[in-house]
């Protein structure tokens, strides 16, 4: 991931990461503007998914989680790059009408291992990033750039016997 600095001082722009494909291959760039946002909404879903487990609903409690449901996957919505936002859109369809419970509890099930799914996938693309920086910092140390070299004192330059 990298922090996308092209955009000036824009401040979502410090925050927003991107998750690039492999290099060479022509593919969108998936990219997150508000990553604390992510983070934020994924432990609400999870921590709903936990406790809509451990408790049976009637049908208003029903109506609000599908409509916290909603909302949150409108406010992914807004952090994720179109290509993510439609990924998310056929992974984890809004809910209609009155769910079930089950309804509920498969649909939050969804979102979470969705997003657990892009979490993983920043990881990755962290890691392979971090090793390219390292092979390409190896690569320019092998070579010896000038200037990284520690020059030797010239025999004038040996210090004596005073400091």
């Amino acid at each position: 991931m990298d922090a996308s600095s092209s955009q000036g001082n824009d401040p979502q722009a410090a925050q927003q990461l991107e998750v690039v494909g492999e290099p060479g291959k022509s593919q969108p760039q998936e990219a997150i503007t508000q990553p604390a946002k992510l983070l934020r909404i994924a432990s609400m879903v999870r921590e709903l998914l936990e406790e809509t487990r451990q408790a049976s609903m009637d049908e208003p409690g029903r109506v609000r989680l599908r409509e916290v449901y909603d909302r949150a996957l409108g406010e992914l919505g807004e952090v994720l790059s179109e290509d993510l936002k439609e990924e998310l859109d056929s992974l984890a369809p809004r809910m209609e009408g009155v769910p079930t419970e089950s309804e509920i509890r498969v649909a939050q099930a969804q979102l979470v291992g969705w997003l657990e799914g892009l979490f993983h996938g920043i990881q990755a693309a962290m890691f392979a990033q971090q090793a390219a920086a390292r092979a390409q910092f190896e690569e320019l140390r092998r070579r010896g750039l000038p200037g990284t070299q520690p020059q030797q004192p010239s025999p004038g330059d040996a210090p004596g016997p005073y400091l």
